[in-house]
């Protein structure tokens, strides 16, 4: 890494317009790439944020899991990252995750763009404004914060035309319910997210989105399918090992897609249903 600093109350000298959460493979290769270690009124992020450029876009990248790996999704401080990204000027989000394909024809491979979502997690805070005090003595107050359409319009236009481009057809559009983790799905749990009609079932995707629409960031996921699901398969089940190596197999053209969406995302004002996202509320904080 080039140089590593702190950011003081969760601001830093070097600013990035647009953030990416996902594995320290989509920043790695990078050159000139600055660390940057940001507090938050809620506490550490999953790890420091790394600072650099794709396609003259200013992109900051955190690492979800801590690039250690070492966070499972139930433990993730989701406040703190979505935070912290905005804190250094992030105004659109990129998410992307793996997945399991909920219906046989979003096997291994399957690049699905969702445009809804679905929460069956349990125990994850997942909203800012609940009304306790902030280690600055600022008490947010309780707001409800619209959520019909999780997903930033412009950014799914912008990741879709990323894939075609790259000659990897998404498919456009689905629900992806997301599931506390950290174990896997059983074969009954898994049909019933089937029959229920959603595409794909990860671990990761909420409560970022909503988190996200709460600081009147954009948000867009895109996700990997690196398996069948255990109820839309005949065999034993869904194992780590073949999540990882699924995923290895197509981090490459993975990455290659986040960055020429990185380069699509809207630039200037932006105009969608994220930025109107509390317009009317009186929040009681002052975002940063």
């Amino acid at each position: 890494m080039a140089n590593a600093e702190r950011a003081a109350n969760g601001r830093s000298s070097q600013g990035a317009e647009i953030g990416v959460i996902g594995g320290s493979g989509f920043y790695s290769f990078l050159e000139d790439v600055t660390e940057i270690q940001v507090d938050t009124p809620y506490g550490s992020p999953s790890d420091s944020l790394f600072l650099g450029e794709v396609a003259g876009r200013r992109v900051a990248f955190l690492p979800r899991h801590g690039r250690g790996h070492h966070l499972p999704p139930h433990r993730i401080n989701y406040r703190a990252n979505l935070w912290a990204l905005r804190s250094v000027g992030v105004r659109q989000v990129l998410g992307p995750c793996a997945v399991g394909g909920l219906r046989p024809e979003y096997g291994p491979g399957t690049l699905l763009v969702p445009d809804q979502l679905v929460d069956r997690t349990k125990s994850r805070v997942q909203t800012y404004y609940d009304g306790c005090p902030l280690p600055d003595g600022t008490v947010p107050n309780v707001v409800h914060v619209a959520l019909a359409d999780p997903y930033c319009p412009e950014g799914r236009k912008a990741a879709l035309a990323a894939a075609r481009g790259r000659d990897w057809e998404p498919v456009d559009g689905g629900t992806l319910v997301v599931v506390e983790g950290p174990r896997f799905s059983t074969r009954a749990e898994s049909r019933w997210h089937a029959a229920m009609g959603w595409s794909v079932v990860g671990m990761t995707g909420h409560p970022e989105a909503v988190l996200a629409r709460e600081l009147g960031l954009c948000y867009t996921t895109m996700t990997l399918v690196t398996d069948l699901d255990a109820g839309a398969e005949t065999g034993e089940g869904v194992s780590h090992e073949e999540v990882l190596r699924v995923f290895a197999a197509n981090v490459d053209r993975l990455r290659s897609v986040l960055f020429d969406a990185v380069e699509a995302l809207p630039t200037g004002e932006r105009d969608c249903l994220c930025t109107r996202a509390l317009d009317g509320l009186d929040t009681g904080i002052r975002l940063p």
